[in-house]
Protein backbone atom coordinates (compact mmCIF):
# COMPACT_ATOMS: atom_id res chain seq x y z
CA UNK A 1 0.00 0.00 0.00
CA UNK A 2 3.06 2.27 0.45
CA UNK A 3 6.79 2.12 -1.19
CA UNK A 4 8.51 1.02 2.16
CA UNK A 5 11.75 -0.75 2.32
CA UNK A 6 10.65 -4.01 3.79
CA UNK A 7 10.98 -7.22 2.33
CA UNK A 8 8.04 -9.51 1.60
CA UNK A 9 7.50 -12.31 4.10
CA UNK A 10 8.42 -15.51 3.18
CA UNK A 11 4.90 -16.66 1.52
CA UNK A 12 3.50 -19.43 4.46
CA UNK A 13 0.02 -19.15 4.12
CA UNK A 14 0.28 -15.80 6.22
CA UNK A 15 1.57 -17.59 9.33
CA UNK A 16 5.07 -15.61 9.01
CA UNK A 17 2.86 -12.61 9.63
CA UNK A 18 1.31 -13.13 13.52
CA UNK A 19 2.59 -11.88 16.44
CA UNK A 20 4.34 -14.29 18.94
CA UNK A 21 2.62 -17.33 20.96
CA UNK A 22 2.09 -14.66 24.13
CA UNK A 23 -0.24 -12.10 21.98
CA UNK A 24 -2.35 -14.38 19.90
CA UNK A 25 -3.22 -15.41 23.73
CA UNK A 26 -4.32 -12.52 24.73
CA UNK A 27 -6.68 -11.91 21.59
CA UNK A 28 -8.01 -15.79 21.74
CA UNK A 29 -8.36 -14.82 26.16
CA UNK A 30 -10.74 -11.90 24.50
CA UNK A 31 -12.25 -13.01 21.99
CA UNK A 32 -14.68 -15.27 24.19
CA UNK A 33 -17.68 -16.90 22.12
CA UNK A 34 -20.37 -13.89 22.26
CA UNK A 35 -18.00 -11.30 22.78
CA UNK A 36 -18.95 -9.08 19.76
CA UNK A 37 -22.51 -9.33 20.26
CA UNK A 38 -23.12 -6.33 22.17
CA UNK A 39 -21.01 -2.79 22.84
CA UNK A 40 -19.18 -2.55 26.01
CA UNK A 41 -22.14 -2.28 29.06
CA UNK A 42 -25.26 -3.10 26.85
CA UNK A 43 -27.34 -5.65 28.53
CA UNK A 44 -27.94 -7.61 25.22
CA UNK A 45 -27.26 -11.34 25.85
CA UNK A 46 -24.14 -12.77 24.15
CA UNK A 47 -23.73 -14.97 21.23
CA UNK A 48 -23.36 -18.14 23.17
CA UNK A 49 -26.67 -17.72 25.22
CA UNK A 50 -29.47 -17.31 22.68
CA UNK A 51 -29.69 -18.00 18.67
CA UNK A 52 -31.15 -14.37 17.12
CA UNK A 53 -34.28 -14.78 15.51
CA UNK A 54 -34.34 -16.81 12.41
CA UNK A 55 -31.22 -18.25 12.76
CA UNK A 56 -31.28 -22.22 13.49
CA UNK A 57 -28.75 -23.72 16.34
CA UNK A 58 -26.81 -26.50 15.40
CA UNK A 59 -27.31 -29.51 17.26
CA UNK A 60 -24.36 -31.00 19.49
CA UNK A 61 -25.50 -34.37 19.05
CA UNK A 62 -24.44 -36.78 22.12
CA UNK A 63 -21.01 -37.08 21.37
CA UNK A 64 -20.49 -33.36 20.50
CA UNK A 65 -19.33 -31.54 17.34
CA UNK A 66 -16.41 -31.74 15.26
CA UNK A 67 -15.12 -28.38 13.42
CA UNK A 68 -12.18 -28.50 11.03
CA UNK A 69 -10.27 -25.68 9.97
CA UNK A 70 -7.88 -24.87 7.00
CA UNK A 71 -5.02 -22.30 7.87
CA UNK A 72 -5.34 -23.67 11.15
CA UNK A 73 -1.70 -22.21 12.03
CA UNK A 74 -3.09 -18.24 10.31
CA UNK A 75 -4.01 -15.79 12.77
CA UNK A 76 -7.74 -16.57 12.88
CA UNK A 77 -6.91 -20.17 12.91
CA UNK A 78 -5.01 -20.07 15.86
CA UNK A 79 -7.10 -18.27 18.03
CA UNK A 80 -10.35 -19.69 17.05
CA UNK A 81 -9.10 -22.94 18.01
CA UNK A 82 -8.27 -21.26 21.12
CA UNK A 83 -11.77 -20.79 21.40
CA UNK A 84 -13.28 -23.78 20.15
CA UNK A 85 -11.01 -25.65 22.95
CA UNK A 86 -12.83 -23.89 25.62
CA UNK A 87 -16.45 -24.74 24.15
CA UNK A 88 -17.69 -27.67 25.78
CA UNK A 89 -20.14 -28.26 23.16
CA UNK A 90 -17.47 -28.93 20.55
CA UNK A 91 -15.79 -32.45 20.97
CA UNK A 92 -12.95 -32.20 18.88
CA UNK A 93 -11.65 -29.51 16.75
CA UNK A 94 -9.40 -30.44 12.86
CA UNK A 95 -6.48 -28.70 11.77
CA UNK A 96 -5.94 -28.94 8.57
CA UNK A 97 -2.48 -27.05 7.25
CA UNK A 98 1.14 -27.96 6.72
CA UNK A 99 2.32 -26.63 10.24
CA UNK A 100 0.80 -26.85 13.58
CA UNK A 101 -1.22 -24.20 15.01
CA UNK A 102 0.25 -23.14 18.92
CA UNK A 103 -2.91 -22.52 20.83
CA UNK A 104 -4.18 -26.66 20.40
CA UNK A 105 -5.06 -28.51 23.52
CA UNK A 106 -6.79 -31.93 24.12
CA UNK A 107 -9.63 -32.09 21.60
CA UNK A 108 -6.99 -31.03 19.09
CA UNK A 109 -5.99 -33.11 15.48
CA UNK A 110 -3.57 -32.06 13.01
CA UNK A 111 -3.73 -33.21 10.10
CA UNK A 112 -0.75 -32.29 7.37
CA UNK A 113 -2.27 -31.34 4.37
CA UNK A 114 -0.75 -29.60 1.56
CA UNK A 115 -3.87 -27.91 -0.77
CA UNK A 116 -1.76 -27.13 -3.39
CA UNK A 117 -1.01 -31.16 -3.93
CA UNK A 118 -2.90 -32.78 -6.43
CA UNK A 119 -3.97 -35.74 -4.53
CA UNK A 120 -5.52 -33.52 -1.43
CA UNK A 121 -8.72 -33.42 -2.12
CA UNK A 122 -8.55 -37.36 -1.42
CA UNK A 123 -6.94 -36.72 1.76
CA UNK A 124 -9.09 -34.05 2.41
CA UNK A 125 -12.16 -36.16 2.09
CA UNK A 126 -10.23 -39.08 4.64
CA UNK A 127 -10.01 -36.46 7.18
CA UNK A 128 -13.27 -35.00 7.07
CA UNK A 129 -15.22 -38.77 6.79
CA UNK A 130 -12.31 -40.06 9.71
CA UNK A 131 -12.87 -37.57 12.12
CA UNK A 132 -16.80 -36.76 11.41
CA UNK A 133 -16.29 -33.26 10.59
CA UNK A 134 -19.66 -31.71 10.70
CA UNK A 135 -18.45 -28.19 10.42
CA UNK A 136 -15.44 -26.59 7.89
CA UNK A 137 -14.07 -23.24 8.30
CA UNK A 138 -11.59 -22.74 5.36
CA UNK A 139 -9.38 -19.91 6.63
CA UNK A 140 -6.58 -21.09 4.21
CA UNK A 141 -5.56 -17.38 2.58
CA UNK A 142 -3.28 -14.67 2.66
CA UNK A 143 -3.69 -11.74 4.80
CA UNK A 144 -1.35 -9.76 2.84
CA UNK A 145 -0.39 -9.57 -0.85
CA UNK A 146 2.91 -11.82 -1.97
CA UNK A 147 5.21 -11.28 -5.15
CA UNK A 148 4.95 -15.09 -5.29
CA UNK A 149 1.34 -15.00 -7.43
CA UNK A 150 1.45 -18.36 -8.69
CA UNK A 151 1.88 -20.22 -5.75
CA UNK A 152 -0.70 -17.79 -3.47
CA UNK A 153 -3.16 -18.97 -7.09
CA UNK A 154 -2.07 -22.30 -6.28
CA UNK A 155 -2.90 -22.28 -2.49
CA UNK A 156 -6.25 -19.91 -2.76
CA UNK A 157 -7.66 -20.41 -6.13
CA UNK A 158 -6.80 -24.27 -6.95
CA UNK A 159 -6.57 -25.19 -3.04
CA UNK A 160 -10.20 -23.86 -2.66
CA UNK A 161 -11.56 -26.12 -5.80
CA UNK A 162 -9.40 -29.37 -4.14
CA UNK A 163 -11.26 -28.47 -0.39
CA UNK A 164 -14.63 -28.72 -2.11
CA UNK A 165 -14.07 -31.49 -3.57
CA UNK A 166 -12.51 -33.45 -1.39
CA UNK A 167 -15.99 -31.87 0.84
CA UNK A 168 -18.17 -33.44 -1.70
CA UNK A 169 -17.51 -37.19 -0.35
CA UNK A 170 -18.48 -36.06 3.22
CA UNK A 171 -21.15 -35.34 4.70
CA UNK A 172 -21.00 -31.98 5.73
CA UNK A 173 -23.72 -29.63 8.01
CA UNK A 174 -21.78 -26.41 7.53
CA UNK A 175 -18.94 -24.69 5.59
CA UNK A 176 -17.72 -21.52 6.22
CA UNK A 177 -15.59 -19.04 3.99
CA UNK A 178 -13.33 -16.25 5.35
CA UNK A 179 -13.59 -13.24 2.55
CA UNK A 180 -12.71 -9.66 2.66
CA UNK A 181 -14.55 -6.60 1.88
CA UNK A 182 -11.94 -4.83 0.06
CA UNK A 183 -12.84 -7.39 -2.89
CA UNK A 184 -15.70 -4.34 -3.73
CA UNK A 185 -13.11 -2.56 -5.32
CA UNK A 186 -12.44 1.44 -4.81
CA UNK A 187 -13.90 2.80 -7.06
CA UNK A 188 -15.20 6.65 -7.92
CA UNK A 189 -18.98 5.76 -8.56
CA UNK A 190 -19.34 3.42 -5.04
CA UNK A 191 -22.53 4.00 -2.97
CA UNK A 192 -21.03 5.18 0.61
CA UNK A 193 -21.85 1.75 1.94
CA UNK A 194 -21.68 -1.10 0.03
CA UNK A 195 -24.07 -4.31 0.55
CA UNK A 196 -23.57 -7.74 -0.12
CA UNK A 197 -25.78 -7.48 -3.06
CA UNK A 198 -23.04 -4.93 -4.91
CA UNK A 199 -20.67 -6.96 -7.49
CA UNK A 200 -17.02 -7.85 -6.32
CA UNK A 201 -15.34 -5.34 -8.68
CA UNK A 202 -11.39 -5.08 -7.03
CA UNK A 203 -9.09 -5.39 -9.79
CA UNK A 204 -9.40 -8.73 -11.60
CA UNK A 205 -6.12 -8.57 -12.71
CA UNK A 206 -4.59 -8.61 -9.16
CA UNK A 207 -4.06 -12.21 -7.98
CA UNK A 208 -4.91 -10.98 -4.49
CA UNK A 209 -8.10 -10.02 -5.15
CA UNK A 210 -9.08 -12.43 -8.19
CA UNK A 211 -7.99 -15.92 -5.99
CA UNK A 212 -10.19 -15.14 -3.19
CA UNK A 213 -13.25 -13.88 -5.71
CA UNK A 214 -12.81 -17.04 -7.12
CA UNK A 215 -13.19 -18.98 -4.16
CA UNK A 216 -16.27 -17.40 -3.17
CA UNK A 217 -17.32 -17.82 -6.49
CA UNK A 218 -16.76 -21.92 -5.98
CA UNK A 219 -18.52 -21.69 -2.47
CA UNK A 220 -21.47 -20.19 -4.11
CA UNK A 221 -21.67 -22.87 -6.47
CA UNK A 222 -20.94 -25.89 -4.11
CA UNK A 223 -23.54 -24.35 -1.93
CA UNK A 224 -26.33 -24.27 -4.91
CA UNK A 225 -25.62 -28.07 -5.87
CA UNK A 226 -25.25 -29.08 -1.84
CA UNK A 227 -28.98 -28.28 -0.24
CA UNK A 228 -28.10 -29.97 2.62
CA UNK A 229 -24.88 -27.82 3.31
CA UNK A 230 -25.25 -24.54 4.90
CA UNK A 231 -22.56 -22.44 3.30
CA UNK A 232 -21.61 -19.02 4.89
CA UNK A 233 -19.15 -16.15 3.69
CA UNK A 234 -17.86 -13.66 5.96
CA UNK A 235 -16.40 -10.61 4.22
CA UNK A 236 -14.38 -8.85 6.68
CA UNK A 237 -13.07 -5.03 6.96
CA UNK A 238 -9.47 -4.84 6.83
CA UNK A 239 -8.67 -6.88 10.30
CA UNK A 240 -6.74 -4.66 12.92
CA UNK A 241 -5.52 -4.91 16.54
CA UNK A 242 -2.72 -5.34 18.94
CA UNK A 243 -1.57 -8.81 17.85
CA UNK A 244 -2.18 -9.15 14.18
CA UNK A 245 0.21 -8.47 11.49
CA UNK A 246 -0.87 -7.93 7.92
CA UNK A 247 -0.02 -5.59 5.26
CA UNK A 248 -2.25 -2.64 6.86
CA UNK A 249 -0.46 -3.26 10.20
CA UNK A 250 2.79 -2.56 8.27
CA UNK A 251 1.56 -0.13 6.28
CA UNK A 252 0.99 2.14 9.74
CA UNK A 253 3.90 0.89 11.29
CA UNK A 254 5.96 2.90 9.17
CA UNK A 255 6.90 6.53 10.26
CA UNK A 256 5.91 8.25 6.16
CA UNK A 257 2.81 6.96 5.18
CA UNK A 258 2.23 7.23 1.87
CA UNK A 259 -0.97 9.00 0.88
CA UNK A 260 -2.74 10.47 -2.51
CA UNK A 261 -1.99 13.86 -3.40
CA UNK A 262 -5.53 15.68 -3.15
CA UNK A 263 -7.82 12.73 -2.16
CA UNK A 264 -8.80 11.40 1.53
CA UNK A 265 -11.27 8.59 1.17
CA UNK A 266 -13.25 7.24 4.25
CA UNK A 267 -11.73 3.52 5.65
CA UNK A 268 -13.28 1.28 8.12
CA UNK A 269 -11.77 -1.93 10.67
CA UNK A 270 -12.69 -4.71 12.25
CA UNK A 271 -11.27 -5.44 15.53
CA UNK A 272 -9.31 -8.87 15.87
CA UNK A 273 -11.46 -10.18 18.99
CA UNK A 274 -14.78 -8.97 17.18
CA UNK A 275 -13.62 -10.95 13.61
CA UNK A 276 -13.16 -13.81 15.58
CA UNK A 277 -16.30 -13.70 17.45
CA UNK A 278 -18.05 -13.26 14.18
CA UNK A 279 -16.67 -16.75 12.83
CA UNK A 280 -17.66 -18.46 16.42
CA UNK A 281 -21.21 -17.22 15.96
CA UNK A 282 -21.08 -18.85 12.39
CA UNK A 283 -19.79 -21.58 14.18
CA UNK A 284 -22.84 -22.03 16.80
CA UNK A 285 -25.41 -21.31 14.67
CA UNK A 286 -26.63 -21.60 10.66
CA UNK A 287 -26.64 -18.08 8.51
CA UNK A 288 -26.56 -19.40 5.24
CA UNK A 289 -25.45 -16.16 2.48
CA UNK A 290 -22.77 -13.80 2.62
CA UNK A 291 -22.47 -11.03 5.30
CA UNK A 292 -20.11 -7.96 6.03
CA UNK A 293 -18.58 -8.10 9.26
CA UNK A 294 -17.26 -4.44 9.99
CA UNK A 295 -16.48 -2.04 12.83
CA UNK A 296 -19.22 1.16 13.39
CA UNK A 297 -17.92 4.24 12.27
CA UNK A 298 -15.93 5.63 9.06
CA UNK A 299 -12.45 7.35 9.36
CA UNK A 300 -11.01 9.29 6.92
CA UNK A 301 -7.20 7.96 5.98
CA UNK A 302 -6.08 11.66 6.94
CA UNK A 303 -7.16 11.30 10.33
CA UNK A 304 -5.89 7.53 10.43
CA UNK A 305 -2.50 8.56 9.72
CA UNK A 306 -2.82 11.22 12.60
CA UNK A 307 -4.51 8.78 15.15
CA UNK A 308 -1.58 6.28 14.54
CA UNK A 309 1.51 9.27 15.55
CA UNK A 310 2.74 8.72 11.66
CA UNK A 311 3.31 11.90 9.15
CA UNK A 312 1.68 11.52 5.75
CA UNK A 313 3.50 11.39 2.81
CA UNK A 314 1.38 12.74 -0.42
CA UNK A 315 2.20 11.34 -3.81
CA UNK A 316 0.93 12.66 -6.98
CA UNK A 317 -1.45 9.63 -8.77
CA UNK A 318 0.99 10.06 -11.72
CA UNK A 319 4.29 9.20 -10.01
CA UNK A 320 2.74 6.85 -7.47
CA UNK A 321 1.76 3.79 -9.79
CA UNK A 322 5.65 3.80 -11.80
CA UNK A 323 7.11 4.52 -8.58
CA UNK A 324 5.46 1.21 -6.27
CA UNK A 325 5.56 -0.84 -9.26
CA UNK A 326 8.89 -0.80 -9.43
CA UNK A 327 9.68 -0.95 -5.67
CA UNK A 328 7.34 -4.02 -5.54
CA UNK A 329 8.99 -5.67 -8.54
CA UNK A 330 12.36 -5.53 -6.15
CA UNK A 331 10.39 -6.70 -3.55
CA UNK A 332 10.61 -3.55 -1.28
CA UNK A 333 6.95 -2.84 -1.19
CA UNK A 334 3.95 -3.77 1.03
CA UNK A 335 1.69 -4.48 -1.40
CA UNK A 336 1.33 -4.00 -5.24
CA UNK A 337 0.23 -0.88 -7.52
CA UNK A 338 -3.57 -1.48 -7.42
CA UNK A 339 -3.87 -1.19 -3.83
CA UNK A 340 -3.25 2.33 -4.70
CA UNK A 341 -6.96 2.63 -5.44
CA UNK A 342 -7.76 2.44 -1.94
CA UNK A 343 -5.84 5.67 -1.11
CA UNK A 344 -7.83 7.57 -4.13
CA UNK A 345 -11.31 6.52 -3.71
CA UNK A 346 -13.84 4.88 -1.46
CA UNK A 347 -14.47 1.00 -0.07
CA UNK A 348 -16.62 1.11 2.81
CA UNK A 349 -18.86 -1.58 3.55
CA UNK A 350 -22.49 -2.00 5.44
CA UNK A 351 -22.87 -4.33 8.76
CA UNK A 352 -26.57 -4.23 8.86
CA UNK A 353 -26.95 -7.98 7.37
CA UNK A 354 -24.82 -9.09 10.00
CA UNK A 355 -26.79 -7.07 12.93
CA UNK A 356 -29.81 -7.91 11.97
CA UNK A 357 -29.53 -11.72 10.77
CA UNK A 358 -26.45 -13.27 12.64
CA UNK A 359 -27.14 -10.63 15.83
CA UNK A 360 -23.22 -9.40 15.41
CA UNK A 361 -22.53 -6.59 17.05
CA UNK A 362 -19.22 -5.18 16.85
CA UNK A 363 -17.60 -4.19 20.58
CA UNK A 364 -14.62 -2.40 18.82
CA UNK A 365 -15.52 0.58 16.37
CA UNK A 366 -13.24 1.28 13.87
CA UNK A 367 -11.72 4.44 15.82
CA UNK A 368 -11.27 1.75 18.99
CA UNK A 369 -10.16 -0.54 16.60
CA UNK A 370 -7.31 1.68 15.35
CA UNK A 371 -6.02 3.16 19.06
CA UNK A 372 -6.05 -0.59 20.42
CA UNK A 373 -3.73 -0.92 17.30
CA UNK A 374 -1.78 1.95 17.61
CA UNK A 375 -1.38 1.81 21.52
CA UNK A 376 0.35 -1.71 21.06
CA UNK A 377 2.59 -0.66 18.28
CA UNK A 378 3.80 2.69 20.37
CA UNK A 379 5.10 0.18 22.66
CA UNK A 380 6.55 -1.91 20.16
CA UNK A 381 8.32 1.21 18.61
CA UNK A 382 9.80 1.99 22.07
CA UNK A 383 11.79 -1.60 22.83
CA UNK A 384 12.19 -1.21 19.21
CA UNK A 385 14.41 2.27 19.70
CA UNK A 386 15.50 1.10 23.48
CA UNK A 387 17.46 -2.30 21.57
CA UNK A 388 18.74 -0.27 19.33
CA UNK A 389 22.58 0.45 20.25
CA UNK A 390 23.72 3.87 20.33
Amino acid sequence: MAPLSEPPAAPTHDAAEQRPAAGVDHAAHAARPGAATSSPGDSAPPASAEAPPGSRRVSSGPRGRVVALTGAASFLGRNLIGILEEDPRIARVVAIDIKPPDTGGSKLRLHTVDLTAPASEERVAEVLAAEQVDTLVHLCFLSSPTPATAWAHELESVGTMHLLHGARQASLRKLILWSQTILYGAHPTNPNFLTEKHPLRADAEERFFADKMAAEREFNAFGARSKGTTVTILRTAPILGPTVQNYLTRYLARRLVMTMLGFDPLWQFIHEVDAIAAFKLAIDSDFPGTFNIVGDGVLPLSTIVRLAGRTPFPVLHSAAGPLVSALWAAHAAIAPPSFLRYLRYVCVADGEKAARVMGFRPVYTTREALLDYTNAQRLRDVRLLQETPA
